[in-house]
């Protein structure tokens, strides 16, 4: 009669050596079966195998049915091949060999590294324990050779995520290429739309659900795409939700953007996921083709920078909301209803009242606010398109020779502040050594130096990204103006025409306003433009 109930336990990981044939799950199995011919006390009760598990983490399927079928009785002994079978990692490996194992009455069996609990307890035999260290610098070599690779990947512009952003999908002849998945590509091109036309996260879900549209998770299960352990959902039929919308418009994967590496673990013992450095993420601009326009996707980031608030009886945003400011305390306006005689009528206020200072003469009936916004568009849509007129008819590598010039000489100026920022900051030690500064003096002026330092060198980087554009002189530096005139036959206005062409709107009294219209900076250039080419000739 058999003496010992046991489990075979086979396991190989994805980064095991595929190509070596001993060590395959077949080749585990047979090579465990002839042992346990020759030991007649032994009967397996089970074979349990995990196919694709690291042997750093002792989370596994199959290892933890094998434990309760210990703790239940069932099994009283775990035959393996080898010791890197049952764990890589040393301290758990050994903690189950020297603590676990024999308090439940297990015996282990390692075949090929000579280890028999029955016949010989594992204490600190030198032999056993360079394996086990053996087994673990394996893990940290290959962890090493994993992460160098993917990091090569990542620096080309690979893509190397296991599931693509929904809307996205692997290219057939490249696992390591995105390419548009047009169904969900146009799904995603409405949510957008839904946005940038006033629908909150909220109510854009809804309509989602509405028409029966599948939510990420649930488009994937549908084609059978592998499903991340951290999906959008892990619920079974998942339905679309606010959070599902906001994840999608606030991934810049959409503009074309590959952004990796933000997240990862410190190494391959420590298993929580922990946020990176800014230096070791890898961005890659036009990895992909983009869905959702750069501009367009920047406008939906600014919109979701503004505090708007949608009744529960409304589906939209109104007309001016998150854009109306008070010209006297800066506050949010806001609209409310007044009845008289039956009819309503909507005006916009300030909410804070006398708090900061506001004394209400600033309220603005709608209906007013409309047609002067209307007309003030259609006014500034004249003026750019006069604008253009005016550039196509001048030479621009003449306006683009001076502005360049303009540039160079700021970035020289800035290199000269920064350099002499640098000296002083060099000649502190020294003088605190001296004794002409103290101590705290010197932490002052060292903070106050480098915080200098760090604004200049932003403004040089900047100025440096602006004179390469001007000397490019591409074409995109006009698109600004097409983006106008797009909207140059208008009659009226909506939502979208608003956000599209205004940053905000600065309300002083009933009869004064300001509007700041979006490419503000472009515009003014350009005006700067001609007046520089003006002065030339």
């Amino acid at each position: 009669m058999p003496k010992y109930y046991a489990t075979n336990y086979v396991r190989l990981s994805y980064t095991d050596d595929k190509t070596c044939e001993s060590d395959s799950i077949t080749n585990q199995k047979k090579f465990i079966e002839e042992f346990v011919k020759h030991n007649p006390d032994i009967k397996v009760v089970n074979v349990k195998v995990d196919d694709g598990y690291s042997g750093i983490v002792f989370d596994r399927p199959a290892f933890k049915e094998m434990m309760e079928d210990i703790r239940s009785g069932k099994i009283n002994c775990v035959i393996v091949k080898d010791l890197s079978r049952l764990g890589r990692e040393y301290n758990e490996t050994f903690t189950y060999l020297r603590r676990i194992f024999p308090a439940l009455g297990v015996r282990f069996i390692a075949i090929n590294d000579n280890i028999d609990t029955a016949k010989e307890a594992v204490t600190d035999d030198l032999s056993i324990s360079f394996k086990g260290v053996m087994n673990d610098e394996y893990c940290r070599d290959i962890s090493v050779k994993v992460r160098s690779a993917l990091n090569v990947k990542r620096s080309n512009g690979d893509y190397v995520g296991a599931t693509p952003v929904y809307g996205y999908k692997k290219a057939d002849d490249n696992k390591n290429q995105l390419v548009v998945d047009e169904y969900a590509a146009r799904v995603v091109k409405d949510i957008f739309k839904m946005k940038i036309d006033g629908y909150s996260a909220e109510r854009i879900a809804d309509e989602l659900n509405r028409l029966g549209i599948l939510s990420p998770r649930q488009y994937k299960k549908d084609r059978n795409i592998p499903l991340p352990r951290n999906g959008f959902c892990d619920r079974e039929n998942s339905k679309w939700s606010a959070t599902t919308v906001l994840r999608i418009l606030k991934d810049e994967v959409y503009t074309g953007k590959l952004i990796q590496g933000k997240q990862g673990t410190p190494n391959y013992k420590i298993k929580e996921v922990v946020n990176r450095s800014k230096d070791e993420i890898f961005v890659t601009e036009n990895a992909h083709e983009a869905i959702i326009a750069k501009k367009d996707f920047d406008l939906v980031q600014r919109l979701m920078q503004i505090d708007t608030r949608i009744s529960p009886q409304k589906n939209k945003l109104h007309l001016f909301s998150g854009i109306l400011i008070c010209g006297c305390c800066g506050n949010r306006m806001t609209r409310k209803t007044v009845t008289y005689k039956g009819n309503k009528y909507f005006y916009y206020y300030c909410p804070t009242g006398k708090k900061n200072g506001c004394n209400g003469s600033n309220m603005v009936k709608e209906t007013d606010l409309i047609q002067c916004v209307t007309e003030s568009i259609k006014a500034h849509i004249k003026s750019v398109a006069s604008l253009q007129n005016l550039l196509n008819g001048i030479d621009s590598q003449v306006i683009n020779k001076d502005m360049c010039n303009k540039i160079s000489a700021q970035i020289k100026e800035i290199q000269k502040q920064l350099k002499k920022c640098n000296e002083y900051k060099s000649s502190l030690y020294e003088n605190y050594v001296s004794g002409i500064l103290n101590k705290d003096d010197y932490k002052v002026l060292k903070a106050t130096y480098t915080d200098d330092g760090k604004r200049l060198e932003a403004a040089l980087s900047e100025l440096e990204t602006e004179l390469d554009e001007c000397m490019n002189n591409t074409s995109q530096k006009t698109l600004w103006i097409d983006h106008f005139k797009q909207f140059e036959n208008i009659s009226e206005i909506d939502r979208n025409i608003v956000i599209q062409l205004i940053m905000s709107i600065h309300i002083y009294d009933k009869t004064h306003l300001q509007i700041t219209f979006n490419y503000k900076d472009e515009y003014e250039q350009a005006v700067a433009a001609l007046e520089t080419f003006k002065e030339a000739v």
